[in-house]
């Protein structure tokens, strides 16, 4: 699994829910029903200070985990995903390797 941080670009369903991904020119068409969740991050090291009213925002990552492919043939990709809730910034963090069948 490799962590690091890189802009992508989401088309998401009226609901929020991500559907495709433009990642380095290619777009992948999510797979699965992806999976969303909360992170703690460490806003007191990029904020000075965090305005009253602001903590789930500022406080909290939306993580989405999603199995997406290029097309209905090749391999899926499972993708972890970052929303930033106040500007709508998406970064792709993780990439998971695909399981190997042993020979």
């Amino acid at each position: 699994m490799g962590l690091f941080s890189e802009a992508v670009e989401v088309v998401c369903s009226p609901a929020g829910i991500p559907l495709r991904l433009i990642w380095q020119g290619r777009t992948y068409k999510v797979a699965a029903n992806p999976v969303r969740w909360y992170e703690r991050r460490s806003w007191w090291e990029e904020e000075p200070r965090a305005e009253r009213g602001h903590g789930p925002g500022l406080v909290d990552s939306e993580i989405w985990r999603v199995q997406a492919r290029l097309s209905p043939r090749s391999p899926l990709r499972t993708l972890d995903i970052s929303r930033q809730t106040a500007s709508n910034i998406w970064r792709l963090i993780r990439i998971h390797d695909a399981l190997r069948e042993s020979a």
